[in-house]
């Protein structure tokens, strides 16, 4: 019986929504080179492409809506009676927006911001520029809270507690070719649990699952969570 459950959601899933991914032909970082607008380095040679790529980035973010897989994902969360955490590498607030609660942000999030001079992190979902400065130091060292190229993901002791616990571990919409992510179903399987992928296309390491489904996740997802509340 399972009860206990990790879900890791990736870019697939938001993609239904119109929120570009990253990694496919057309992709995000098929226009604009990673390293021009997603390390340190970039921010550090010119903060206002890195800034403008970003709330550009809002912008489309907030004209998306919250599809049938944040949605269902929001029910199962509603209507599980054991542990459940839904961890995504996604920075969108789409997750939110559609009701999920138990949920951690491993690659940061859009909607806030950081102060690369002290460290101070803040809500905002507004157009950033190089003059804005921090509430905390008053340091106009302003970038988005999100994790770049190079830099180490939020949460892992925490989501990484949580793989050792899981009975189920399910990767919904992701790639399985970015680390630490990536090792996630390797982890849960070694304690023990059943391991599940739902993505529109098997992903790198779908030999690593026990299970996998292809297929939009507006139906997959929906239909898994339908499974797994009896409906």
């Amino acid at each position: 019986m399972v009860g206990s459950i990790v879900i890791l959601t990736g870019a697939g899933v938001s993609a239904e929504s119109g929120l570009g991914t990253f990694r496919d032909a057309g992709g995000l970082w098929t226009r604009y080179p990673l390293e021009d607008v997603a390390t340190p380095e970039g921010y550090a040679r010119d903060p206002g492409l890195v800034l403008e790529f970003y709330s550009a980035r809002r912008e489309n973010c907030r004209t998306a809506a919250p599809n049938a897989a944040h949605r269902a994902l929001a029910e199962l969360e509603a209507g599980w009676g054991g542990e459940l955490l839904l961890v995504t590498q996604n920075i969108d607030d789409l997750h939110e927006r559609a009701g999920s609660r138990r949920l951690l942000h491993m690659h940061g999030e859009l909607m806030r911001c950081l102060c690369a001079a002290c460290g101070h992190r803040w809500p905002s979902d507004a157009p950033m520029q190089e003059q804005d400065r921090c509430p905390a130091c008053g340091a106009a060292r302003v970038r988005p809270d999100v994790v770049w190229f190079g830099e180490y993901p939020y949460h892992m002791e925490e989501i990484w507690a949580s793989l050792a616990r899981a009975d189920l571990f399910v990767s919904i919409g992701t790639s399985g070719n970015v680390y630490p992510a990536a090792g996630f179903v390797q982890d849960a399987a070694r304690r023990g649990a059943r391991t599940l992928e739902l993505n529109l296309e098997p992903s790198e390491g779908v030999s690593d699952f026990d299970e996998a489904r292809a297929g939009p996740a507006s139906r997959l997802v929906p239909e898994w969570v339908a499974e797994m509340l009896g409906r």
